[in-house]
């Protein structure tokens, strides 16, 4: 490689374009680092900025002929960088979305997959009979089992007896005993 770091940038790519693996070696000893630094910077995790310098590389390795510089190699380097930084920011707020509203990505061919669509079922349906008790008995629970509060807790909370908190609780598990069957009703009190 000698001669090649008298080379400017400009004459590097120029040969590089022209099939000198040699000029390329220069450009990634070149840039290599300080790419890297700039996109640990952006990313905040190293391992993730080596793939995004490792991944400008590659492509300029396999689309040589299309590479038109406007600006200098430096600009168009940390461009592309820049680019590929912005691609996983809108991909993690995409997946963040989905993730907020509660949409979750599953692998089809997963094992898990039939296990994860029962258990978001049948909390589904524990949900809805919680929505058909009386207004106290399921504040009462939601108090107890959501939030965990004691019983003493949930009494003071809502200004009435520990033993009408219990009678509540007793007649909540009851009824969602009757609703969904001892089955259903053995598998929620294990989750």
């Amino acid at each position: 490689m000698s001669g090649y770091n008298k080379y400017s940038d400009s004459e590097l790519v120029e040969q590089f374009r022209s099939g000198d693996d040699t000029a390329f070696k220069e450009i990634y000893t070149r840039y290599n680092k300080l790419l890297y630094i700039f996109a640990a910077k952006k990313l905040e995790e190293e391992n993730e900025a080596m793939d995004v310098v490792q991944d400008v590389f590659v492509w300029m390795l396999n689309n040589r002929d299309k590479i038109l510089l406007k600006t200098s190699l430096s600009s168009y380097l940390y461009k592309s960088v820049l680019n590929k930084v912005f691609d996983i920011f809108r991909h993690q707020k995409t997946i963040r979305k989905y993730i907020d509203k509660g949409d979750y990505f599953i692998d089809v061919d997963s094992n898990e997959t039939d296990y994860l669509i029962r258990e978001r079922d049948i909390k589904n349906m524990i949900d809805r009979e919680i929505a058909t008790m009386p207004s106290r008995m399921r504040e009462v629970y939601e108090l107890k089992h959501k939030q965990r509060l004691d019983t003493t807790q949930i009494a003071e909370q809502l200004n009435i007896s520990e033993h009408t908190v219990n009678v509540h609780l007793q007649r909540s598990l009851k009824h969602l005993k009757n609703k969904l069957g001892l089955v259903f009703y053995v598998l929620f009190i294990l989750n």
